[in-house]
């Protein structure tokens, strides 16, 4: 007598929730390195400059609007003099190996004069390289 085979279905792999989770890590990481790049300086009217360049992601963000309020990565200081020891402690926070990145963003209709005042000011800290942040002109992208 003949036993009868059960039902032999071949192992079959399904790959649909495969590729749910690799799509969830790959959102996750772009969503992640967009975070990573954001600007954190506050909104200003940038001057235009046609050699305006792409530089690395700065250390610190120094900000000074019309007004001539000054801010920090966002948080706004008092006055000229605790600009440095805002930009310092935020630097120990962020250690790193040579010459450290500070952008000021000046709005266009600043005075020139607090643009150098608060330069003057950050010239004082050690290993800081400053930049003065520009956008380029719409017909020149």
């Amino acid at each position: 007598m003949r036993i009868p085979e059960e039902n032999f279905r071949p192992a079959e792999i399904n790959i649909v929730p495969l590729i749910d989770v690799i799509f969830s890590i790959l959102v996750f990481f772009v969503i992640a390195s967009l975070v990573l790049t954001r600007s954190e300086a506050l909104e200003v009217n940038l001057p235009e400059a046609s050699t305006a360049e792409a530089r690395r992601q700065p250390d610190v963000t120094v900000s000074i609007t019309a007004e001539g309020q000054i801010a920090v990565n966002q948080e706004k200081i008092a006055d000229l003099s605790a600009l440095l020891p805002a930009v310092e402690r935020i630097l120990t926070e962020k250690p790193a190996e040579g010459r450290r990145l500070v952008v000021i963003n000046a709005d266009l209709a600043l005075s020139h004069g607090k643009v150098v005042e608060v330069m003057d000011s950050l010239q004082r800290l050690p290993n800081v390289s400053l930049a003065i942040a520009a956008r380029r002109p719409a017909n020149n992208r």
